[in-house]
């Protein structure tokens, strides 16, 4: 089976010094000797997990190409994609995938595991909220350390808003809205070819066919007017 290799660290840092890349190389490795996988290409996202799987370049890039050539998807482990079951369900609908730490799993078991994922990313959430409300409680009752620490963290905070990142955070926006619209444009195209020419008339055509607006739901008028003004389309 043909497979394409998709590689996720969370730093730059670790993308340079191979910290994590490596491991998941080597997870790869193993599974592709015992599965009969032939890796034809690969992809690197040196990104954190939070940002969403269409947002980030090199996973657009392997998703175009397994869909193009139908090849499979491989990650070393799920949360490489997301530890987001929505996430997760999304990119089902769009390639196959295989995970390397689990290589016979099947698309339901996947889905277990995500919802696995989401739930102890969830049960992370709480506890690091509950031990930062501890921290300040402690700051604020005269504990030097532990006021030391707020500081320190709200400094990282601010030193993380900055135009760069925001700026990177829009584009990231731009890239995803560009790559969804490419992919709906045969479809309106082919409303258009059938003489329609009103926009509610181009939504029921779209929704008919189960094509999907970007967060999954039916199409309007609206969304429909969005769309054609981006691709510059006209009745």
């Amino acid at each position: 089976m043909n497979v394409v290799a998709y590689y996720r660290v969370s730093t730059k840092a670790q993308g340079k010094s191979g910290l994590g890349l490596e491991a998941q190389k080597e997870y790869i490795r193993i599974a592709q000797a015992s599965a009969d996988w032939q890796v034809v290409a690969t992809f690197e996202d040196h990104l954190s997990g939070t940002i969403a799987p269409l947002d980030r370049k090199g996973l657009r890039a392997a998703l175009e190409l397994c869909r193009k050539e139908g090849y499979t998807l491989v990650v070393a482990k799920l949360d490489r994609l997301s530890r987001d079951v929505a996430d997760i369900a999304q990119l089902m609908k769009v390639v196959d995938f295989k995970v390397a730490t689990m290589p016979a799993a099947d698309k339901f078991q996947l889905h277990i595991y995500a919802a696995l994922a989401e739930q102890e990313r969830d049960f992370i959430s709480v506890r690091t909220k509950d031990a930062l409300a501890r921290l300040k409680a402690r700051a604020e009752e005269g504990n030097a350390d532990a006021a030391e620490k707020v500081a320190n963290r709200n400094d990282k905070l601010v030193r993380g808003r900055t135009a760069d990142s925001r700026l990177k955070a829009q584009e990231a926006i731009s890239n995803r809205v560009s790559a969804f619209h490419a992919t709906v444009e045969p479809h309106i195209q082919a409303c258009l070819y059938k003489g329609l020419v009103t926009l509610q008339s181009i939504a029921d055509c779209l929704n008919k066919t189960q094509v999907k607006t970007s967060r999954g739901g039916e199409w309007s008028p609206i969304q429909v007017s969005r769309a054609m003004v981006a691709l510059n389309l006209s009745f």
